[in-house]
C-alpha cells in the first residue's frame, strides 16, 4: 500500500468518524399526522400532540367581542386572504390561550379540505390544512428557524406561544420583531402569529421606566421596548369577569356537562368557590367544575 493509500484510507475513517457524531438530520415533517404540533428547538422538530387540550368555543363566556374578532381574522387566513398577528393580553385566567385552541378548532372544522393529492395541479386545487403550531417562551430565538421550515410547506400555520413576556437583560424581543414584520423575508405568508401574555406591551412597567431614566434619549429608548406589541395588528384584551358572567360561565359548563346540581346551590357553591380563591375568571370557574364533577364521580366527557 502506498503512502497515498493508507493517508486516504485515514482519511476516509476520518469522515466516517465524523458523520457518526453528527446529528441526525431532522426528518422532515408531516404535518397530516395531526391537527396540532409543539417545536421543539434543541432537535428542530415538530412533536405532533395527539390530542389537544380544549374546550369548545361556544363555551367561552365573557369574552364575546374578543372571540369574533380572532374568529374573523383566522378564518380570513385560513381562506389565503391578508390577516394580522394577534396579542391576547389582559386578566390571568379569562381564556387568552383556550380561546386561540378552540379558535383554531372552530375554524378547521368549518373549512372543507381534500387530503393532499399527488398531481401538482390537483395540489393547487387542494384547500390548505390550518395547523396549530405551539412554541414555548424559552425557544423564542429559535423562531427564525422554525418559520423556514415552515415556509416550504403548503399547509397553513398558526404559530402559537403562551404567556410571552420579556424580562429585563432578555434581548430575544429584538428577534422576534423582526421575524414578525422587520426582517428581509418578513413572515412567511401561510404563518401566522398569535401570544398570549399579561402584559400589553410583553415587558416589565419597571423596565421599561429604567430605560427611560438611564438612556441619552429616554423617549427612543422607552419606543424600542414597546414597539414589540407595535408588531401585532390585531390586540384583544381580556379584563376580569363580573359576578354575572362567572355564574353563566358555571351554568354553562353545567349544561355541557350534563352536570345534575339545583340551581340555586351551583350558585351558591359556585360563588363560596370563588371567594375562597379570591377571584371570578374562566380559569377558577373551570377548576370549580372540575371539583363538582369529581364530587359527582361524573366524567368531563
Amino acid at each position: 500500500m502506498t503512502d497515498d493509500d493508507a493517508l486516504a484510507l485515514r482519511l476516509d475513517r476520518l469522515a466516517a468518524a465524523l458523520e457518526r457524531l453528527a446529528p441526525a438530520e431532522p426528518p422532515v415533517p408531516d404535518f397530516e399526522v395531526a391537527e396540532a404540533f409543539v417545536w421543539q428547538a434543541d432537535g428542530g422538530r415538530f412533536q405532533p400532540v395527539p390530542a389537544v387540550n380544549r374546550i369548545p368555543l361556544a363555551l367561552l363566556k365573557g369574552i364575546g367581542p374578543a372571540a369574533a374578532q380572532l374568529l374573523a381574522n383566522t378564518r380570513r387566513f385560513a381562506k389565503g386572504l391578508p390577516a394580522n398577528n394577534a396579542l391576547l393580553w389582559g386578566a390571568r385566567g379569562m381564556g387568552k390561550s383556550s380561546l386561540v385552541k378552540a379558535v383554531h378548532a372552530e375554524v378547521r372544522q368549518a373549512t372543507p379540505r381534500k387530503r393532499q393529492p399527488h398531481s401538482t395541479a390537483a395540489k393547487r386545487e387542494a384547500l390548505p390544512h390550518l395547523v396549530l403550531i405551539e412554541i414555548h417562551r424559552e425557544d423564542i430565538a429559535s423562531l427564525p428557524r422554525c418559520l423556514t421550515l415552515l415556509r416550504a410547506d403548503p399547509a397553513r400555520f398558526i404559530v402559537f406561544c403562551d404567556d410571552l413576556s420579556f424580562d429585563r437583560d432578555d434581548t430575544s424581543y429584538k428577534s422576534l420583531k423582526a421575524v414578525l414584520e422587520g426582517g428581509i423575508e418578513g413572515r412567511p405568508e401561510n404563518v401566522i402569529f398569535y401570544a398570549t401574555s399579561n402584559r400589553r406591551h410583553l415587558m416589565p412597567r419597571d423596565m421599561v421606566e429604567n430605560e427611560r431614566s438611564t438612556a441619552i434619549n429616554p423617549s427612543e429608548a422607552v419606543e424600542e421596548k414597546v414597539s414589540l406589541s407595535d408588531r401585532f395588528g390585531l390586540w384583544l384584551g381580556f379584563h376580569n369577569c363580573s359576578q354575572d358572567e362567572y355564574l353563566d360561565m358555571i351554568e354553562s359548563y353545567a349544561r355541557h356537562f350534563r352536570l345534575e346540581v339545583e340551581p340555586a346551590l351551583l350558585r351558591r357553591d359556585a360563588l363560596e368557590w370563588s371567594i375562597t380563591r379570591g377571584a371570578r375568571s374562566g380559569r377558577v370557574a373551570w377548576q370549580f367544575i372540575q371539583d363538582l364533577a369529581g364530587r359527582l364521580e361524573q366524567p368531563l366527557k
